[in-house]
């Protein structure tokens, strides 16, 4: 898979900011090298072990040596990075492994189930829900994508830090771009996004994105059901089949919930709409 796809534009677009984690922000401040190898930072607290150990009981996940040693890493240099860019308001490791690894783990019995070993993950930010989900699945083709360049860069070096670079690729772009790339739309078997936009938007943006048959998995707190009644005009728009809504089943997240929106039928080759129109005229 080639790192280096070129420069994506999307017909009608606007510049600028697109889909990422409303939990995630950019970072203005002066700072050195960030570091880029694992063997370079500090070890996890235990504390951070035993919560992820019990979460993973509660969830029926196990991970094998090598996936637990990119989760452990990647959550090590998340930490770090944090330290000079804002990737994520939750700096405690016990609080990382609840709120960011094993929220992101809750999926894996259901992408399991499928057989699935190729995602992208719209919105990556900090590397969640993405980075936990290669690993744990095993996946075999992975794309993460944010529309800023810090995080995209952090995003490489974990790929890189972690021994994933022959499979996952980050890349800076909005996903309207993706949406009209030939090289992405209707190509993945999933397509994640956790934190990213209401469910109306999310529809738009990310099914086209849905290879037929494949689904949408969209990361949703307790208001999952509220935005799912005033997305029904794009989930209609969209083409989207029977919607699913499942607890995520984490120790202490119990108003989290994961939304699986399959894709059903042809979707017109005028979605998603740019910016501006969706604006101007909600679904």
């Amino acid at each position: 898979m080639d790192a280096r796809r070129g420069e994506r534009s999307t017909p009608g677009a606007a510049p600028g900011r697109a889909w990422h984690s409303t939990q995630e922000g950019a970072l203005d401040r002066p700072r050195g090298p960030l570091p880029t190898r694992v063997s370079d930072l500090p070890a996890l607290p235990r504390g951070y072990e035993d919560t992820l150990n019990a979460g993973l009981a509660a969830l029926g996940v196990t991970l094998d040596q090598a996936a637990r040693e990119i989760v452990d890493g990647h959550v090590r240099l998340l930490l770090a990075w944090n330290q000079a860019i804002n990737l994520t308001a939750i700096r405690d490791p016990v609080e990382v492994a609840r709120a960011h690894v094993l929220d992101s783990l809750a999926a894996v019995p259901l992408l399991r189930g499928l057989g699935v070993r190729r995602l992208l993950d719209l919105g990556s930010g900090g590397g969640f829900p993405g980075l936990p989900l290669i690993a744990a699945l095993g996946a075999e083709r992975a794309l993460l994508v944010d529309s800023v360049g810090k995080k995209a860069r952090f995003l490489a070096t974990v790929i890189d830090a972690t021994g994933l670079a022959r499979i996952a690729t980050a890349e800076q772009v909005r996903a309207e771009a993706l949406a009209f790339d030939g090289r992405d739309r209707e190509q993945w078997p999933v397509v994640t996004a956790r934190a990213v936009a209401p469910m109306a938007e999310l529809v738009e943006v990310a099914l086209p994105l849905v290879a037929p048959g494949g689904i949408l998995v969209a990361w949703k707190g307790a208001a999952a059901e509220e935005e799912l009644a005033a997305a029904g005009p794009a989930l209609r728009a969209l083409r989207a089949g029977p919607v699913r809504v499942l607890h995520a089943g984490v120790p202490g997240l119990d108003d989290h919930r994961l939304v699986v929106v399959p894709r059903h039928g042809a979707i017109d080759a005028r979605f998603p709409r740019d910016p501006a129109e969706r604006r101007r005229r909600p679904l």
